[in-house]
């Protein structure tokens, strides 16, 4: 008798569909650790834009009586300051309001998934420093 040399069909059949299920599985983790790398760069320009609204409403204490002013030359960007490589400056709009008599800042500022992110949809930061995901 012979001595075979080599693996038989059903020991690679067994070798590959293990190979397949692992795919399956780490595809899915890879791609949702991917886009959450992808989201830093929007949520380190978010906390830019953050900043520069506190900063605006303190130098402008008792004359910020509307936020629709609060455009991003106002507050100091310039066109290519809140693009990125996964954002740009149409990603982000903010909404908020200042009442002059509390002295109360309320704002959140909104950024859209930027090019090639699947998830979240979109994401928000208030006021205080709370992030929001939708799917």
């Amino acid at each position: 008798m012979q001595k075979r040399k080599g693996y038989t069909l059903v020991e690679l059949l067994v070798v590959v569909s293990i190979v397949v299920i692992l795919a399956a599985v780490i595809i899915p983790i890879l791609k949702g650790r991917i886009d959450a790398a992808n989201w830093s760069e929007g949520k380190a320009l978010m906390g830019s834009i953050s900043q520069a609204i506190r900063t605006y409403t303190a130098a402008r204490n008792e004359t910020l009586y509307n936020f629709d002013e609060l455009s991003q030359a106002a507050l100091g960007f310039l066109d290519s300051d809140l693009d990125g490589v996964y954002f740009d400056k149409d990603d982000f709009s903010w909404t908020g309001d200042y009442d002059v008599s509390e002295n109360r800042l309320t704002y959140t500022i909104i950024a859209m998934a930027g090019e090639g992110i699947s998830t979240p949809s979109k994401m928000t930061l208030d006021q205080d420093g709370t992030w929001q995901e939708f799917p």
